[in-house]
């Protein structure tokens, strides 16, 4: 039935992005000068889980990439590399540079005299750009002239109240693109696209493709993992097509599979922060941070722990109640 499982991935870009045609003009236009050897401007894409905002910023730079002579683009997910040199090392490592850097002994200067010293343009794509462990890295790229920054993160607000003065005026002057959750037939044309792309003609009709939509409130993560774990046990019981009630059978095991790859993709000092809550299943502020303390010998800041704590809570892995003192974290089961 699965006949190129790529399409089944939440993580592929497609060749066309369903519903998002507005905004792919959008940023296109900002990033236009790049085409004449300038910088374009620099952006910050927010909007829900499952609202397409990585899958976004990687079309418009791939496009980009591929129509336009001396320009580099680059992809890091910031969940996983939080660090200013872990970030700048995957950053060069995906635009296919720095191969002779270390990343544990490369000091950040020298990433960025790299990039600097090319004369060409780079367009760099920063995800979940809220949990970076020093924000102030965006400053130092902004800096950078022929550097232009695609921040992606679930909430401005939010974002914004974790930087500094000199970092927030940056960020504030970005261009802002907000993406809106899915309806659900515009999930619907995704779900069908994908199916086009991924499945054998025939292996899923329409009914099947409205039950996915609705039952993913959304999103579109949720429901393309739904369309792959379907197929998977499709196959699995050697049935010829998809029904409802085979998207049921799998509905629980595919959102936590988006759960726990929301987990996998964690860094040490947030995955030890998580795995606390986890433990205790509810555990009050002071409880957590002893908690920490005692596992790891070089602890972060509590403001640094905090903004991780709130990134935690926005990807849907734990939730907050209370506040000051009296705050409390409770784990989000899938």
């Amino acid at each position: 039935m699965i006949r190129d499982a790529r399409a089944l991935r939440d993580s592929f870009v497609p060749a066309d992005l369903e519903h998002r045609n507005a905004e792919i003009g959008h940023l296109s236009s900002l990033l236009k000068p790049i085409e004449g050897g300038e910088a374009g401007s620099d952006i910050l894409i927010t909007g829900p889980s499952g609202a397409g905002k990585t899958t976004l910023a990687r079309f418009v730079a791939n496009e980009l990439e591929r129509a336009t002579l001396d320009v580099r683009t680059a992809y890091v997910n910031c969940l996983s590399n939080s660090t200013n040199a872990a970030v700048l090392h995957t950053l060069m490592r995906d635009a296919g540079l720095g191969l002779d850097f270390d990343r544990a002994s490369t000091p950040v200067h020298e990433y960025l005299t790299r990039i600097d010293d090319r004369n060409e343009q780079f367009v760099i794509v920063l995800d979940e750009v809220d949990v970076l462990e020093d924000p102030s890295l965006i400053a130092m790229l902004y800096d950078i002239d022929n550097v232009t920054t695609m921040m992606v993160c679930v909430s401005e607000d939010a974002f914004l109240s974790t930087l500094d003065m000199r970092v927030e005026s940056r960020v504030r002057a970005a261009a802002s693109v907000v993406l809106e959750k899915y309806r659900d037939d515009e999930l619907a044309d995704i779900i069908r696209a994908r199916a086009d792309h991924g499945l054998v003609p025939g292996a899923v009709d329409e009914a099947t493709i409205k039950h996915i939509a609705d039952r993913a409130a959304g999103d579109a993560r949720l429901a393309i993992t739904k369309l792959r774990r379907a197929a998977q046990l499709a196959d699995l019981q050697e049935l010829d097509a998809l029904s409802p009630g085979l998207v049921d059978d799998v509905a629980d095991g595919a959102a936590g599979e988006v759960h726990e790859r929301n987990v996998e993709r964690l860094s040490t000092h947030k995955r030890l922060l998580y795995d606390i809550v986890k433990r205790y299943g509810e555990v009050s502020s002071t409880d957590l941070h002893a908690a920490y303390e005692e596992h790891i010998s070089a602890p972060k800041s509590k403001a640094t722990r905090r903004r991780y704590l709130g990134a935690l809570e926005r990807y849907r892995l734990i939730e907050q109640e209370g506040a000051t003192r009296g705050t409390r974290y409770r784990l989000v089961e899938p």
